[in-house]
């Protein structure tokens, strides 16, 4: 089973770093160089000069992760960072609006050491989806030359009894140590709660239910591969350290049975089918799809517009092309024969049915996706307009419903991987309320 443990955190103290609203920023992943340029200029004191450190003229191959490491080292002599005195978990809370509603939503989880494992069976620690060997070459540079995780993963765990979802919810009836919005609107909150302080009960209770059974990566699996390289490492070149931190990565941790989590769909855009290729997939789509045309772009607009308005896992897809649209909706039995091999929770998902439609009836197979026949997108807009405009070479949207976390987590459960670009959970979690040094 996982093993979760309490810890001292690095935080910045806004007497010296300035209003925490400035210093906090996303995940590296999603922060593109508008954005970077933005937050740089935010706040000298800004996370994302450690999290996504810049280039500058001149620089030698690494000199901007060394750049990162010598400013983590000045932050915590001046004070900017300061270590938590006491062990502890940090309660998290997320409020935000749904994307494509009206509606607002609240999750809360902790952020804890999550001691890493090797994937595999009888594993505590279970991964959904397959890793690029780029960005952990990137991230192990940054964690070599920094020591410590600046952004957490985040993984789901199952606690049926609720029993950790009241404990949190009884910390977070006190006024929290940190209230922040990030540029998206979402709000942040967390509470930091010590082993020894009023909350020792229910923080005992909170790690013995996250821990009862394995935990499936949510997100950050690029980063839970390289923290474990990175513990490797530090084993080879230091010997006899009991127990050392390095054994750990920084995880949110969010319960998956009794809160309702928000899972994005990536929707897909196919290149370079020309007209001939589009005509061929209309006319041979009712071989594995009832077909229902729609009347414009509209009505896609409304059917996918809100990740709500369909619970997702049932076979549903929107179709545009330059010629017009559809819904289709998958019969599963028509495509049982030209599923992949694998477990039964991977064959039923979205993203399967939908690869295997496109290898059936245009010939897109893993090896054109891997060449770039596939552009990706979260923006149902977006995905229609690429069609309309031809950008990109764009022949045809298909738009997705989200994929259920009780899919992800029994995908993982079986021992397999999901498709690229299969998942995204929404909001991220921010780098900066919290950063996890290597040391106890």
């Amino acid at each position: 089973m996982p093993e979760i443990a309490s810890f001292r955190a690095l935080r910045f103290d806004p007497a010296v770093a300035g209003d925490l609203n400035t210093v906090i920023c996303p995940p590296y992943d999603v922060i593109g160089p508008e954005l970077h340029e933005k937050l740089l200029r935010r706040n000298s004191h800004n996370v994302v000069r450690i999290e996504l450190p810049e280039t500058l003229p001149g620089d030698k191959p690494d000199d901007r992760y060394r750049r990162a490491g010598k400013l983590l080292t000045g932050w915590r002599t001046d004070g900017t960072l300061r270590k938590d005195l006491r062990p502890g978990i940090y309660i998290y809370e997320q409020t935000y609006r749904v994307p494509g509603s009206r509606r607002s939503r609240t999750q809360i989880g902790f952020l804890g050491r999550l001691r890493l494992e090797t994937f595999g069976p009888g594993a505590g620690v279970l991964p959904h989806e397959r890793t690029l060997s780029a960005p952990k070459e990137d991230r192990l540079k940054l964690m070599i030359a920094t020591g410590v995780n600046t952004s957490p993963l985040v993984g789901v765990y199952v606690d049926r009894r609720g029993v950790s979802l009241k404990a949190m919810k009884t910390i977070a009836a006190t006024p929290p140590d940190v209230d922040v919005t990030d540029d998206d609107g979402v709000r942040h909150r967390l509470w930091v709660a010590t082993e020894n302080g009023p909350f020792a009960d229910q923080i005992r209770g909170i790690l013995a239910a996250a821990g009862r059974e394995p935990i499936t990566i949510a997100d950050g699996h690029h980063r839970y591969e390289t923290a474990i390289r990175y513990r490797d490492e530090r084993r080879a070149n230091k010997t006899g350290e009991t127990n050392p931190a390095s054994d750990y990565v920084l995880m949110l941790f969010l319960e998956a049975t009794r809160q309702k989590l928000t899972v994005l769909p990536t929707h897909r855009i196919v290149r370079g089918l020309g007209d001939a290729g589009v005509a061929t997939f209309l006319s041979r789509a009712h071989e594995l799809f009832d077909v229902e045309p729609v009347e414009g772009r509209a009505q896609l607009q409304k059917a996918f517009g809100s990740v709500d308005k369909s619970p997702g896992g049932e076979g549903r897809f929107g179709l545009w092309t330059r010629e017009g649209g559809a819904i289709l909706r998958a019969r599963r039995d028509a495509f049982a024969r030209f599923l992949p091999p694998g477990g039964e929770a991977l064959r039923r998902l979205d993203v399967t049915l939908l690869q295997t439609a496109l290898d059936r009836l245009s010939k897109i197979d893993r090896e054109a996706i891997a060449a770039g026949r596939l552009g990706y997108t979260k923006s149902v807009v977006e995905a229609l307009d690429w069609v309309d405009r031809s950008h990109d070479d764009a022949d045809m949207a298909f738009l997705l419903d989200p994929t259920p976390v009780a899919e992800i987590a029994a995908v993982a459960g079986d021992g397999q991987v999901m498709p690229q670009k299969s998942t995204y959970f929404y909001p991220k979690a921010l780098t900066g309320l919290i950063i996890n040094p290597h040391e106890w």
